[in-house]
């Protein structure tokens, strides 16, 4: 994403004008809350004492994401199960009706059978300013899913159902989307993020919920597998700059290097082509550090000249339609999220403390981030939103990062200094080239693993509420 416009450049122009530039008063963090029935519905403490499901101590980031058999049994059900085993999920069992959904993206109206399953209200540790859900599912041809949220302000008042995506892995029944023009007044859905419009008022997301929708071909014996469905919560404040943290120890991770730029004229009808596939390219080294790629049959659709086919597979299944670029971050989460036993979530880090920690443990972080050239020495480059791999840190505690926007392959793997990295990846408000205040992701990044987490790595995704 450093040579095209994308959508996100559009969010970030729209929230720093809804927020201006006045930072956001200290709202009381709050206890989590279920509407499961005399506690029936609550896991089991973990070992350390943590609870599960969010950040163990109140801060600025909370994470809730259910996705044992227990947390599939709570909630509301229409017509959805809860299936136990090695992977628990969620599934459509007996259909609670039947809907026609005409494609906005084809124009073929179809018809669909569906059920639904709704989440306990979650109350954040931290009222929020803004939601990011993610969700990991299975979804074979002739099914699809949809993903909302609802909510009660600090005013009492409550929110519409948005919608937070529609999505298959595929593309041949719908076409992945997101929904523009939802809100109501108080707060917008910009593509994949709930913001309040005005931070700056003191209006917050108390609570929320969220709704999963399943859907089929009428009459089939298929279904879409939910393994994972939840949200990250957040009330970063603004700030241009944030304080220095001390370095860790040096760690790298092997992690496979693909250049984005490589790709550029490739596919055009997925957000121009590869000048634009930050997102999915870097999604594409994590899913393969992992031990995960698609299959030659999977591959077969791609021009066999071009070289790294895979990465042109990423972008073309995480492509959004509405907003018609590769750079959704739940659509690249759930992406890599459909390779056997992989699993994916958007959220927040509150330091770089935290993302030491991950790769620490094995876990590399794809982290979004915007810049002036000279703001990040040795990029070559500036960017209204640009994805890159964090695969480690040296001995001065400087950043090893796989850039995609890089010549080739092989120039992939770069080293940031530490403090210019660290403050445009989590400051929430930046200046650009004319002058102009824009906003910052405030440390926005995917996490992806392999299989059932244990030992270090298990602990370093507890203590962010992940698992």
């Amino acid at each position: 994403m450093t040579s095209s416009t994308p959508r996100r450049t559009v969010l970030a122009a729209a929230l720093a004008a809804a927020a201006g530039t006045a930072a956001a008063g200290a709202v009381p963090a709050s206890a989590a809350t279920s509407d499961c029935a005399a506690g029936a519905c609550l896991p089991p403490a973990p070992a350390d004492g943590a609870e599960r499901g969010h950040a163990p101590e109140p801060g600025l980031v909370d994470n809730r994401f259910w996705s044992s058999y227990t947390d599939w049994r709570c909630g509301s059900a229409a017509g959805t199960k809860a299936v136990a085993g090695r992977r628990p999920g969620l599934v459509l069992a007996t259909p609670a009706g039947r809907t026609e959904y005409t494609d906005p993206h084809t124009g073929r109206t179809s018809a669909w059978e569906y059920a639904s399953w709704t989440s306990p209200v979650h109350t954040p540790t931290v009222p929020a300013t803004e939601v990011i859900a993610s969700w990991n599912a299975h979804t074979p041809p002739g099914t699809w899913l949809q993903v909302e949220l609802s909510g009660t302000y600090s005013d009492t008042t409550a929110t519409p159902w948005y919608v937070l995506g529609r999505w298959a892995s595929g593309d041949a029944d719908v076409r992945r989307t997101s929904v523009d023009d939802q809100t109501d007044g108080k707060s917008t859905v910009w593509t994949d993020t709930f913001a309040i419009d005005d931070t700056a008022s003191g209006l917050r997301l108390r609570s929320y919920r969220l709704r999963l929708t399943l859907y089929r071909t009428p009459g089939a014996d298929l279904t879409p597998t939910v393994w994972r469905l939840g949200a990250m919560a957040s009330d970063v404040p603004d700030r241009f700059t944030v304080p220095a943290s001390e370095p860790g120890p040096a760690h790298e991770l092997t992690v496979p290097r693909y250049s984005q730029n490589t790709h550029v004229g490739q596919y055009p009808e997925y957000d121009n082509g590869g000048e634009a596939w930050c997102s999915p390219t870097s999604s594409q080294m994590i899913v393969e550090y992992w031990g995960r790629r698609p299959s030659t049959e999977e591959l077969a659709w791609v021009n066999p000249d071009f070289a790294d086919p895979q990465v042109c597979h990423a972008a073309r299944f995480t492509y959004d339609h509405q907003y018609e670029g590769c750079g959704n971050w739940p659509f690249n989460a759930a992406y890599a999220a459909t390779y056997p036993d992989m699993n994916a979530v958007v959220t927040r880090l509150r330091s770089l403390t935290e993302l030491e920690s991950l790769v620490r443990a094995g876990i590399p972080a794809i982290t979004s981030q915007s810049f002036r050239k000279e703001e990040l020495t040795g990029a070559g480059y500036g960017t209204s939103g640009h994805l890159m791999t964090v695969v480690g840190f040296t001995a001065d505690g400087d950043v090893i990062a796989n850039d995609p926007a890089s010549p080739s392959n092989e120039a992939v793997r770069r080293v940031y200094a530490r403090r210019e990295w660290e403050n445009i990846w989590l400051r929430t408000k930046r200046y650009d080239a004319n002058g102009k205040v824009r906003s910052g992701t405030g440390g926005v990044c995917y996490l992806y693993w392999g299989g059932k987490a244990t030992g270090s790595r298990l602990r370093a995704l507890r203590a962010l509420g992940l698992v």
